[in-house]
This record gives structure tokens, sequence and C-alpha cells, in this order.
């Protein structure tokens, strides 16, 4: 079972008085009758009061799913009951400096007593002016200018829109048409799910116009049956074909993350990205890379963009941003396209409330400090390898079927069988398969927080040590054989 410590943080939300509604009474008396302990207050409050996004209803009133954390500190987070958790998704690959750092808050206290918002349709402030300083000095090639906002997905439909606006400022409106990769993820927003291929068409669609999907690298797997460098290459290739296909007169941008976590952490070969920035080049089709999981360190360098040698023509940010301490992201984008705008003084048809927000924006700058004092990118690879040596021992379960991964960025895929490779299920839809929901529960009851869809993903803190690193591989081991011996894989 998780640890349990006391603070006065924990104490104070597990004491509070504040009467539960009848319904709340009632969701804590089923929690009792299914073997979960008692609702606290707090916890009674929040099933009453807050739609936690994703989860079901059954699993936070009945299953003791549900969560309220109270603290974190560097890997741990602790819940209302005043359990521990180490975090092996660093939130939602996100808090990548680690949770509780004073230092951020403090910076965000100064600036909200100095000045908190500014329009953003018509100024900017300090703190903005002062990131933008620094990103171009982290960024690659020329991507020099940014375009600030709320998050990943108002960073992927800004950089989406500012491709279409391009094209058609340069003579080509019937350019609109967004190419992305099958099993990739690019947000929540209508136009950011239109363009990632597990969207949900029952309950959304119809979706966006003028998006289609291509295959992207998975050697494990390998759709066109080369394996290596080849089957990558060949998954380029079918970008060119696809842009051929669909009329290149007709496509605005190629949009793909470096290393796709949710498309299972397939690393490809550098050429695969060189190719693809060749291939839009030839048909005048923009190139949009997704940093939003792999900015900032995850992988061993700044952003993953590095370490295939190609600069995009925009480039998104988010989560690592800020390391979730305050809502912000931003579109990189290079120096020429910028330029269309100031020859044809064209300002950009897209505005968002909250981009540039003051004290999002010097969060990000004292998280980015923190970066740069702490070198967590060099850390992170020197740490990396480790993590994925760990991780290869995992191979005798036998419901892994592959381990892969880069810097602190890893995935362990599990399958029903090894040699046919049949999955839990495809996508997202993985993790609603019985043998997921309970490996993920054996997790939570070991006090690890984790992720389980076609894979075990597995992106903590940047700061984690080899000793947490070591920690988490054995809770995962431990979660992975009490999980197999109940569905009959041992």
């Amino acid at each position: 079972m998780p640890e349990r410590t006391s603070t006065p943080e924990v104490a104070a939300a597990a004491s509070s008085t504040t009467a539960p509604s009848a319904a709340a009474v009632r969701s804590g008396a089923s929690a009792s009758a299914t073997g979960a302990p008692p609702f606290t207050p707090l916890e009674q409050q929040a099933l009453e009061h807050i739609w936690i996004h994703t989860a079901r209803w059954l699993d936070l009133a009945e299953r003791d799913g549900l969560r309220v954390l109270v603290r974190g500190d560097g890997c741990r987070l602790w819940d209302a009951r005043g359990r521990v958790y180490l975090d092996s998704l660093a939130g939602l690959y996100v808090v990548n400096v680690g949770h509780g750092r004073r230092e951020i808050g403090d910076a965000m206290a100064r600036q909200a007593g100095e000045l908190a918002y500014v329009s953003a349709a018509s100024y900017t402030s300090l703190p903005a002016v002062q990131l933008g300083e620094v990103l171009a000095g982290l960024t690659p090639g020329d991507l020099n200018r940014f375009f600030f906002c709320s998050g990943g997905s108002e960073a992927v439909e800004t950089a989406m829109k500012i491709a279409k606006q391009i094209q058609a400022m340069r003579g080509f409106p019937k350019r609109y048409k967004i190419i992305a990769r099958v099993g990739g993820y690019h947000g929540a927003t209508f136009g950011a799910m239109s363009i990632t291929s597990s969207h949900n068409e029952t309950y959304f669609g119809p979706f966006m116009p003028g998006v289609s999907f291509v295959p992207s690298p998975d050697r494990y797997r390998r759709r066109f049956g080369l394996g290596g460098e080849a089957e990558d290459l060949a998954c380029a290739d079918a970008i060119d074909y696809e842009i051929r296909a669909q009329g290149a007169e007709t496509v605005a941008a190629v949009i793909g993350e470096p290393i796709s976590a949710a498309n299972n952490t397939h690393v490809p070969s550098p050429r695969y990205w060189q190719r693809v920035r060749e291939i839009c080049d030839k048909h005048g089709v923009l190139l949009i890379l997704d940093e939003v999981i792999n900015g900032f360190g995850r992988t061993g360098t700044m952003f993953a963009t590095e370490k295939f040698g190609v600069v995009p023509d925009l480039m998104t940010m988010a989560k690592g941003l800020s390391s979730g301490y305050a809502p912000i992201g931003a579109v990189a984008v290079r120096d020429g396209l910028y330029n269309e705008f100031k020859q044809k003084d064209v300002g950009l048809a897209h505005l968002l409330t909250f981009g540039g927000q003051a004290v999002s924006c010097a969060a990000a700058l004292a998280n980015l400090d923190i970066r740069r004092r702490e070198e967590l990118p060099r850390r992170t690879a020197e740490n990396g390898p480790y993590l994925l040596e760990q991780l290869e021992s995992l191979r005798s379960h036998p419901t892994v079927g592959d381990v892969r991964g880069s810097g602190l960025l890893c995935a362990v895929e599990l399958v029903q069988n090894k040699e046919t490779k049949e999955p839990f299920g495809w996508g997202p839809a993985a993790a609603a398969h019985p043998f997921s929901r309970r490996l993920v529960a054996a997790m939570d009851e070991r006090g690890l927080f984790g992720r389980v869809f076609m894979s075990i993903q597995i992106s903590p803190p940047l700061i984690i040590t080899r000793a947490e690193i070591d920690r988490m591989v054995a809770m995962i081991d431990e979660s992975l054989t009490v999980a197999e011996r109940e569905f009959g894989f041992a």
C-alpha cells in the first residue's frame, strides 16, 4: 500500500468540517459497501462539484479511484488521506522540474503584485518580452518569433491557423488541408482533436474537413514489413504520396510529434524527419512539429527536434514550458514566415484572451531558470539510458512485447501474445481493457501514479534520481506480476 504520512496540509484537508450533501454521503456509503475506505469530507466535496476530465463516475464513487492531491515535493505526491505516491508521469508529461518548487510560486506572486494581465490583442508585458528573448536563445534555427497561448491544444490550433493564413497570403487560398499521422495526439479542442487519429467520432463528429492521416514509424509492428530505417523512410514516403494524392495545391501543412508518446514512443531515424522536411519543401507545404510533450529536456536535448537535425516552420510547445505551475503554451515561428506578415502589413486573424498572461510568463521564466541551473537536459541524457536499461528487465514478463524510449520518455508495450503481438486494444481504447485497468490499480496500490494504454507510459520529472528510478521499475515489475497472475498469463 502507498506510504502514509501526516503533514499540516494533509491534516487540514482530511479534517474539513464542511457538511457533505446527502448525495455525497450516499456516495461515501457506496464506497464503503464495496470495500473501499469511506470518503473524507474533502473527497465528498470533490465528488459533488468537480468534473475530473476523463474519469468514469463509478471508478471515482465506488472503486476507490478518487485521488484528491494536496501536496507535492520532487517526484512525490500526497493525497488527502496522507498516502504518498511516486509520480511516474510528471503529472501528464508536464512537471519537468518536479513538484513543490517554491521559487516558481514566489516569482508568480511578485508578478501578480505588479501586473497580472494586459490585453493580448494590442499589448504585451515585461515578462512576456523576457520570455520571448529566453526562448529565442533555446529554440533551434531561426524559430525566433513566439505566439503565446494557454496550453498545448491552443498552440496546435494557432499553428494550423498560421499555416493556413500564410498559404492564403501567398496566393494559395485552396491550401487548407492538414496531413497528420496515425496514432498521433495533438489536443482536445476541436481543430486539434480533428488531427488526432483517435478522435471520438461517435460523440464529436463530423470533424474539421481537409484532414488525412498517414502511417508513422513503428519498428515493432512494421506497417511496411521492412524494419529499421527503411521502415521509417517508407512512412516518410507515405507523406509524399498523400500530398500528391490530395493535390499539393490543396495542402497547407504536415504535423507530427518528433517522438510520439501517444503512439507508444517509437523513436525514428534522423533520416525520417530529414526526408519529411525535404518532401514538405518540395511541395511548398509547411512542417509543424509538435513539441508539447517532447520539449524542454524530456528526451535529453532541449527540444527533440535537435536529435533529428531539422528545423520546422512552426513548433508548438507547452507542458514543460512552465512545468505546470501556470497554464502557458506557445508557437515558435521561423523569421521568414513572420516576415511575410510584416511585408504585407497584415495581422494574424486569431486572438486568445490569456495569450502571454504575465503571471504565466513569470512562472515560465522561473521554471526555465531552474532548468538552466540544474542542467536538466544533460541529467536526462545521462539518466535516460539508465532508465531504459532497468526497463529492459521487464521483457521477461509474458505481457511485455517491447521496451523503447529516448531520454526520460519511455514505453513498455503490452501484448496478449508475444508471437502475434496482439495488443489489449488499439490506441487509447487499450486503457479500458480489464488487464490494463487492473495493472493501473496494482500500481496505485503500491504507491505509483502511472498510465497504461497500449503501453505503460513512463515520463517522470526530470529531477528523478536513480534510486527513484529503481523503485519505480520495481513497482511496475510487481504490478505486472500481480495482473498477469490474476489474468492467467503466469
